[in-house]
């Protein structure tokens, strides 16, 4: 059952205010909106936290820097990366939900073959990275029905293309964001009993003061094998700039050299274990053993790469719908790791992801005109950029393929030790068949993926270690200081290295809807996230409510691994 929010008579109230500014120096007067619950950042986990605050009562107040919510979803242009189970478990109910209204979407409006109807778990893209890859449009459709009775009976407010400026702090609360729209330059000061970081890079941790780390923490810190011996807060992981493409045979739609071909062209990745050769090739290094590996790709054939990240396979629709297959590029070979995009300059981050962009014009460009064929030839020219399924002028995705971000010091962080197969073993002596990971008492969902980081910019090559199926702890979703300030993306209380396993479309959901269930409960019983881990009492309720609304707090004994 939803809880009734105590603050719920708060409006969306519109008054002038002075707007904040560094130093306590007054604005101009900008207009203020107040509600219950206001979300910095429009991604997988923003929008679940919205949706269940709304669903419980609350007033929520939603911006995102793009014209897109989604995140992940959309704006990044990823399939769902999942667990081996998702069909049938291991995600939240409403989650499980989001699945089904996509493919009812491609069953409603697509024409659609009869063997695509036919078939119970519909992969409109038939790639192989996610059991349903499908177009960032339709993602985006589907959150806005999800999100349509909310907007419209004002329990939502979405402000698309605003970002956050700087906030307003009194001790140990955030008392307010500022956010600037990106289109008119207006500023909107936010105020609510509760404030979420839904950005993807945790852009509110340093503007409220919020204690944080990032990059990868020292073994002595965490005692994680895979842990470096001396921390490195700039090694993150890589980040992408992903693009769609189709292939039109017998035509030519080679784009224009980029700028930085020659350098991409010539490019080794300086990381450890040494990477195989040029970035740009076949041969690049496996994500488990470090090694040379090679896959061709043949978008005639539909075989290697080219079907990874498929978002359409033509062959599941009606003959003419699509003129080929599309195909999402977010493969090894564009793995930007020569910078970061946050704890650095303005200049400097628009530098990296200028870099990011002119590296996969150059892999699509290679594709076109140098690749090697497995008919002996190279290149294919009928390799087409798609900007209209993105959404975008230069067909790259409107938001880069985010990785890693700043993470909260949290009441508890979630080591590798948790979750680690190799670990588990040894530390409980279980057989493979009954291994598990650690237990949370304080859990508020799960989620399953390998600990998967990509090379990082500190020169690291992959890490790809198993895993096993985890849950998610409240303590990691609480700043050890801040009282109103939670995280739902990539920012929660875990490691450089966990955050290779947590940081995937449903367990950011998971973790988004927990928080706006959180928020909905602490402001009906006027008591702090902190009371409600603390006191079991009122923990229990708290769980009991999340069950109540289709989250899973434990994985079902019957689980395979």
């Amino acid at each position: 059952m939803p809880v009734a929010a105590a603050t719920s008579e708060i409006s969306f109230s519109q008054t002038q205010t002075a707007s904040l500014a560094p130093g306590g120096k007054k604005q101009a007067a900008a207009k203020e909106l107040a509600a219950d619950l206001v979300i910095i950042g429009g991604g997988v986990g923003g929008c679940a936290a919205a949706l269940a605050a709304a669903r419980n009562g609350l007033r929520v107040i939603l911006t995102e820097e793009t014209d897109w919510i989604g995140g992940q979803f959309t704006a990044q242009a990823i399939p769902p990366d999942e667990n081996s189970w998702i069909e049938t478990c291991g995600a939240t109910k409403s989650y499980l939900n989001l699945r089904e209204q996509i493919r009812e979407y491609y069953l409603r409006h697509y024409p659609l073959t009869p063997y695509a109807r036919a078939t119970p778990y519909l992969n409109p893209g038939n790639g192989w990275v996610s059991r349903l890859c499908h177009e960032p449009r339709v993602s985006l459709a589907v959150l806005q029905q999800l999100m349509a009775p909310y907007v419209g009976g004002q329990k939502i407010l979405i402000l698309l293309r605003h970002q956050a400026a700087d906030a307003q702090t009194s001790g140990d609360r955030v008392e307010a964001v500022r956010v600037r729209s990106l289109e008119s330059g207006r500023e909107v000061v936010l105020r609510a009993p509760y404030l979420v970081d839904a950005t993807e890079l945790g852009d509110l941790l340093p503007l409220t003061k919020t204690e944080y780390v990032t990059g990868a923490e020292s073994q002595k810190e965490t005692g994680e094998p895979h842990a470096p011996a001396v921390a490195a807060p700039h090694n993150m992981q890589s980040f992408t700039s992903c693009f769609a493409m189709d292939y039109l045979r017998g035509e030519d739609h080679t784009i224009e050299k980029p700028r930085d071909y020659a350098f991409w062209r010539g490019f080794v990745p300086a990381v450890k274990p040494a990477w195989p050769g040029p970035l740009l090739s076949w041969t690049y290094s496996d994500a488990i053993t470090s090694q040379g590996t090679k896959l061709e790709t043949d978008p005639e054939k539909g075989t290697g790469l080219w079907t990874y990240r498929r978002l359409a396979d033509k062959s599941l629709f009606a003959e003419g719908t699509y003129p080929g297959d599309i195909s999402l590029v977010n493969w090894p070979q564009n793995d930007y790791m020569l910078g970061n995009l946050c704890e650095v300059s303005a200049e400097e981050a628009a530098r990296h992801l200028e870099g990011a962009k002119q590296l996969s014009l150059s892999l699509l460009y290679w594709l076109q005109t140098e690749a090697p064929r497995p008919d002996g030839g190279t290149g294919w020219k009928g390799m087409r950029l798609r900007p209209d399924v993105l959404g975008t002028e230069d067909g790259l995705a409107k938001y880069p393929y985010i990785r890693e971000s700043r993470r909260i010091r949290a009441e508890f962080t979630v080591l590798e030790q948790h979750v680690s197969t190799e670990f588990r073993m040894k530390e409980t002596g279980a057989k493979p068949e009954e291994v598990k990971a650690a237990e949370f008492n304080d859990s508020v969902g799960i989620g399953s993926y390998r600990i998967d980081l990509h090379p990082s910019t500190g020169g690291d090559n992959s890490i790809d270690v198993s895993s096993l199926p985890y849950q998610i702890p409240l303590g990691a979703l609480l700043p050890q200081r801040v009282e109103n300030l939670l995280p739902v993306c990539k920012n929660l209380g875990v490691t450089h290295i966990t955050n290779g396993c947590y940081r995937l479309h449903p367990v950011e959901w998971n973790i988004g809807e927990a928080v706006g269930a959180l928020a909905a409960f602490c402001l009906a019983r006027k008591r702090v996230p902190r009371e409600v881990r603390k006191q079991s009492g009122l923990f229990k309720s708290f769980q009991n409510l999340l069950v109540d609304q289709g989250v899973p707090l434990a994985w079902p004994k019957f689980t395979p691994r």
